[in-house]
């Protein structure tokens, strides 16, 4: 967890659970794109900083996205339907968006099919 201007915690997840969650839903409409989009967003951070989990604004960044690949992952080991749509993904991409833009980033964004 990484803790928000509020000095609330702020969803984190590591290397392996990003690669899991790519993984796991490679064939799921949404959250395919998501994770592959929170991926390439990691990438880039190990890239271009001390890593991904040594700066904040990018997992900030992504913070809606990896609460609604982990609520869709709950749903997914409990038998039940993985019910992600491409609007609740949108409105997770947004402040993703917003990062790239500030940061002049050139990862992709894959969008839901």
């Amino acid at each position: 967890m990484l803790g928000d201007r509020a000095g609330g915690a702020v969803k984190f997840m590591n290397d392996a659970e990003v690669d899991e969650h790519v993984r796991r839903f490679s064939s799921h409409p949404v959250l395919g794109p998501a994770a592959r989009t929170l991926s390439n967003l990691r990438n880039w951070a190990d890239r271009n900083s001390d890593g991904w989990a040594y700066w904040p604004k990018p997992a900030r960044s992504a913070a809606k996205l990896m609460e609604l690949i982990d609520r869709e992952s709950e749903h997914y080991w409990r038998g039940n339907a993985v019910n992600a749509t491409p609007a609740e993904y949108r409105r997770a991409l947004a402040p993703i968006k917003a990062f790239r833009t500030r940061q002049g980033a050139d990862f992709l964004i894959e969008e839901a099919l």
